[in-house]
Protein backbone atom coordinates (compact mmCIF):
# COMPACT_ATOMS: atom_id res chain seq x y z
CA UNK A 1 0.00 0.00 0.00
CA UNK A 2 2.75 2.57 1.09
CA UNK A 3 4.68 1.74 -2.29
CA UNK A 4 1.48 1.98 -4.21
CA UNK A 5 0.46 5.52 -2.80
CA UNK A 6 4.13 6.81 -2.91
CA UNK A 7 3.87 6.05 -6.87
CA UNK A 8 0.43 7.45 -6.86
CA UNK A 9 2.17 10.96 -5.48
CA UNK A 10 5.25 10.63 -7.76
CA UNK A 11 2.98 10.37 -10.83
CA UNK A 12 0.96 12.97 -9.82
CA UNK A 13 4.31 15.28 -9.32
CA UNK A 14 5.56 14.47 -12.29
CA UNK A 15 2.04 15.42 -14.47
CA UNK A 16 2.00 18.54 -12.20
CA UNK A 17 5.49 19.60 -13.30
CA UNK A 18 4.57 18.89 -17.09
CA UNK A 19 2.18 21.61 -17.16
CA UNK A 20 4.10 23.93 -14.76
CA UNK A 21 7.20 23.23 -17.47
CA UNK A 22 4.49 24.57 -20.26
CA UNK A 23 4.21 28.20 -18.15
CA UNK A 24 6.93 30.23 -18.47
CA UNK A 25 5.07 32.20 -15.00
CA UNK A 26 2.25 31.25 -13.11
CA UNK A 27 0.35 31.33 -10.40
CA UNK A 28 -2.06 28.48 -8.21
CA UNK A 29 -5.31 29.43 -6.52
CA UNK A 30 -6.93 28.66 -3.62
CA UNK A 31 -7.63 25.05 -4.87
CA UNK A 32 -3.98 24.78 -6.18
CA UNK A 33 -4.99 25.18 -9.67
CA UNK A 34 -2.50 26.41 -12.41
CA UNK A 35 -3.96 30.08 -13.70
CA UNK A 36 -2.50 33.15 -15.34
CA UNK A 37 -0.08 30.92 -16.78
CA UNK A 38 2.54 32.82 -19.60
CA UNK A 39 4.30 29.97 -22.29
CA UNK A 40 7.69 30.46 -23.06
CA UNK A 41 6.83 32.42 -26.09
CA UNK A 42 5.18 35.27 -22.92
CA UNK A 43 1.58 34.38 -24.27
CA UNK A 44 -1.33 34.21 -21.90
CA UNK A 45 -2.14 30.48 -21.57
CA UNK A 46 -5.49 28.81 -19.69
CA UNK A 47 -7.47 30.06 -17.06
CA UNK A 48 -6.74 34.18 -16.08
CA UNK A 49 -8.06 35.85 -13.52
CA UNK A 50 -7.13 40.14 -12.95
CA UNK A 51 -7.87 42.35 -10.55
CA UNK A 52 -7.49 46.45 -11.12
CA UNK A 53 -7.21 48.39 -7.92
CA UNK A 54 -9.37 51.73 -7.62
CA UNK A 55 -7.11 54.26 -9.36
CA UNK A 56 -7.75 57.95 -9.74
CA UNK A 57 -11.14 57.64 -9.63
CA UNK A 58 -11.59 54.45 -11.72
CA UNK A 59 -13.28 52.20 -9.91
CA UNK A 60 -11.60 48.38 -10.01
CA UNK A 61 -12.91 45.28 -10.66
CA UNK A 62 -11.62 41.27 -11.53
CA UNK A 63 -12.43 39.28 -14.67
CA UNK A 64 -11.78 35.91 -15.10
CA UNK A 65 -11.81 33.90 -18.40
CA UNK A 66 -9.46 31.60 -20.79
CA UNK A 67 -6.89 32.90 -22.58
CA UNK A 68 -5.44 30.85 -25.76
CA UNK A 69 -2.17 32.17 -27.61
CA UNK A 70 -2.43 35.31 -26.07
CA UNK A 71 -6.26 35.93 -26.57
CA UNK A 72 -9.58 35.60 -25.05
CA UNK A 73 -11.61 32.88 -26.00
CA UNK A 74 -14.92 32.00 -24.67
CA UNK A 75 -16.95 33.41 -21.99
CA UNK A 76 -15.78 35.71 -19.75
CA UNK A 77 -16.60 37.63 -16.34
CA UNK A 78 -16.18 41.08 -15.13
CA UNK A 79 -17.26 41.65 -11.44
CA UNK A 80 -16.84 44.71 -9.25
CA UNK A 81 -14.57 44.75 -6.21
CA UNK A 82 -18.05 43.76 -3.89
CA UNK A 83 -18.23 41.10 -6.07
CA UNK A 84 -21.57 41.72 -7.69
CA UNK A 85 -21.24 40.98 -11.55
CA UNK A 86 -21.04 44.05 -14.28
CA UNK A 87 -20.48 42.14 -17.25
CA UNK A 88 -20.74 39.04 -19.37
CA UNK A 89 -18.51 38.27 -22.19
CA UNK A 90 -18.27 36.35 -24.99
CA UNK A 91 -14.26 35.97 -27.47
CA UNK A 92 -13.33 34.61 -30.10
CA UNK A 93 -10.19 35.52 -32.15
CA UNK A 94 -9.31 38.31 -28.84
CA UNK A 95 -12.42 39.92 -29.85
CA UNK A 96 -16.03 39.79 -28.53
CA UNK A 97 -18.18 37.39 -30.41
CA UNK A 98 -21.87 36.84 -29.30
CA UNK A 99 -24.28 37.71 -26.94
CA UNK A 100 -22.36 40.01 -24.14
CA UNK A 101 -24.79 41.61 -21.43
CA UNK A 102 -23.96 44.94 -18.86
CA UNK A 103 -25.27 45.76 -15.60
CA UNK A 104 -25.16 47.99 -13.00
CA UNK A 105 -26.38 47.05 -9.52
CA UNK A 106 -29.98 47.62 -10.17
CA UNK A 107 -29.83 45.17 -12.92
CA UNK A 108 -29.48 44.43 -16.32
CA UNK A 109 -28.83 47.22 -18.44
CA UNK A 110 -27.96 45.93 -22.07
CA UNK A 111 -27.65 43.32 -24.41
CA UNK A 112 -25.26 43.76 -27.21
CA UNK A 113 -24.61 41.14 -29.92
CA UNK A 114 -20.94 40.89 -31.39
CA UNK A 115 -19.60 38.98 -34.62
CA UNK A 116 -15.99 38.39 -34.13
CA UNK A 117 -13.98 38.74 -37.80
CA UNK A 118 -11.77 35.48 -38.69
CA UNK A 119 -8.08 37.51 -39.38
CA UNK A 120 -7.28 34.52 -41.56
CA UNK A 121 -10.44 34.68 -43.58
CA UNK A 122 -11.96 38.82 -43.28
CA UNK A 123 -14.82 38.28 -46.02
CA UNK A 124 -18.54 37.68 -44.76
CA UNK A 125 -21.79 37.31 -46.33
CA UNK A 126 -24.01 40.26 -46.25
CA UNK A 127 -27.90 41.04 -46.98
CA UNK A 128 -28.26 44.13 -49.56
CA UNK A 129 -31.64 44.70 -49.42
CA UNK A 130 -33.21 46.67 -52.17
CA UNK A 131 -34.00 50.15 -52.02
CA UNK A 132 -37.45 49.87 -53.48
CA UNK A 133 -38.68 47.05 -51.68
CA UNK A 134 -37.31 46.45 -48.16
CA UNK A 135 -38.46 42.55 -48.65
CA UNK A 136 -35.80 41.99 -51.27
CA UNK A 137 -32.39 41.35 -51.14
CA UNK A 138 -29.50 40.10 -52.24
CA UNK A 139 -26.76 38.29 -51.08
CA UNK A 140 -23.05 40.09 -51.28
CA UNK A 141 -19.65 38.92 -50.13
CA UNK A 142 -17.90 42.09 -48.66
CA UNK A 143 -14.19 42.07 -46.92
CA UNK A 144 -14.74 43.35 -43.23
CA UNK A 145 -12.07 45.63 -41.98
CA UNK A 146 -13.21 45.76 -38.39
CA UNK A 147 -12.15 42.82 -35.92
CA UNK A 148 -15.68 42.41 -34.71
CA UNK A 149 -18.44 44.38 -35.61
CA UNK A 150 -22.13 44.97 -33.92
CA UNK A 151 -24.10 41.96 -35.68
CA UNK A 152 -27.40 41.47 -34.55
CA UNK A 153 -29.90 42.79 -31.68
CA UNK A 154 -29.37 45.49 -29.06
CA UNK A 155 -31.44 45.41 -26.19
CA UNK A 156 -31.43 49.01 -23.97
CA UNK A 157 -33.05 47.97 -20.45
CA UNK A 158 -34.26 49.96 -17.72
CA UNK A 159 -33.04 47.92 -15.15
CA UNK A 160 -35.04 49.84 -12.15
CA UNK A 161 -38.37 48.98 -14.03
CA UNK A 162 -36.96 46.17 -15.73
CA UNK A 163 -38.42 47.37 -18.86
CA UNK A 164 -36.97 47.79 -22.52
CA UNK A 165 -36.33 51.04 -23.80
CA UNK A 166 -35.01 51.13 -27.26
CA UNK A 167 -34.36 47.94 -29.71
CA UNK A 168 -31.44 48.20 -32.88
CA UNK A 169 -30.68 45.79 -35.53
CA UNK A 170 -27.04 45.70 -36.43
CA UNK A 171 -26.21 43.82 -39.84
CA UNK A 172 -22.05 43.75 -39.95
CA UNK A 173 -21.94 46.74 -38.39
CA UNK A 174 -24.48 48.47 -40.28
CA UNK A 175 -27.67 49.95 -38.46
CA UNK A 176 -30.59 48.29 -39.99
CA UNK A 177 -34.10 49.26 -37.24
CA UNK A 178 -33.76 51.83 -34.53
CA UNK A 179 -36.67 52.08 -32.44
CA UNK A 180 -37.69 52.85 -28.67
CA UNK A 181 -39.88 50.26 -27.30
CA UNK A 182 -43.73 51.17 -25.84
CA UNK A 183 -42.81 49.23 -22.80
CA UNK A 184 -42.10 52.74 -21.13
CA UNK A 185 -45.15 55.00 -22.40
CA UNK A 186 -47.29 51.66 -21.81
CA UNK A 187 -46.22 51.51 -18.09
CA UNK A 188 -46.65 55.31 -17.95
CA UNK A 189 -50.16 54.77 -19.10
CA UNK A 190 -50.78 51.97 -16.38
CA UNK A 191 -49.74 53.99 -13.96
CA UNK A 192 -51.72 56.64 -14.58
CA UNK A 193 -54.70 54.26 -15.16
CA UNK A 194 -54.00 53.21 -11.63
CA UNK A 195 -54.25 56.34 -10.16
CA UNK A 196 -57.68 57.47 -12.10
CA UNK A 197 -58.86 54.14 -10.33
CA UNK A 198 -57.87 54.63 -6.66
CA UNK A 199 -58.85 58.26 -7.50
CA UNK A 200 -62.36 57.23 -8.26
CA UNK A 201 -62.70 55.03 -5.40
CA UNK A 202 -61.45 57.34 -3.00
CA UNK A 203 -64.05 59.64 -4.31
CA UNK A 204 -66.79 56.39 -4.35
CA UNK A 205 -66.30 56.50 -0.62
CA UNK A 206 -67.02 60.25 -0.17
CA UNK A 207 -70.72 61.58 0.97
CA UNK A 208 -72.55 63.13 -1.92
CA UNK A 209 -72.44 66.79 -0.12
CA UNK A 210 -68.16 66.66 0.00
CA UNK A 211 -68.24 65.48 -3.99
CA UNK A 212 -70.35 68.47 -4.79
CA UNK A 213 -68.44 70.55 -2.70
CA UNK A 214 -65.16 69.37 -4.08
CA UNK A 215 -66.96 70.23 -7.71
CA UNK A 216 -67.73 73.30 -6.85
CA UNK A 217 -64.10 74.95 -5.01
CA UNK A 218 -62.15 73.30 -7.61
CA UNK A 219 -59.46 75.42 -8.73
CA UNK A 220 -60.04 78.05 -6.29
CA UNK A 221 -58.06 78.77 -3.29
CA UNK A 222 -57.83 77.27 -0.37
CA UNK A 223 -59.15 78.39 2.69
CA UNK A 224 -57.54 77.03 5.85
CA UNK A 225 -59.98 75.42 7.93
CA UNK A 226 -59.64 75.62 12.03
CA UNK A 227 -59.90 71.43 13.12
CA UNK A 228 -59.95 71.78 16.79
CA UNK A 229 -56.25 71.17 17.39
CA UNK A 230 -54.44 73.41 20.12
CA UNK A 231 -50.99 74.86 19.86
CA UNK A 232 -48.73 77.73 18.25
CA UNK A 233 -49.08 78.01 14.63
Amino acid sequence: MKCSAGLFVLIMFFFSQQSFGQCKTYQLNAKRDTINCTDLQNLKQGNWVTRVVNNHGEPGYQEQGFYKDGKKEGAWTTYNLMGDTIAQENYKWGNKNGVCRYYNLMGLVREESWKAIDPLNPYDTVRVYHLDNADKYDLRVVKVESSTVKHGTWTYYDPERGTITKIEEYVIGQLITNKKSDLTTSNLSNNQSNSTDSLSQKNKNKPAEVLQYEKKNSGKKKIKVRDGATGVN
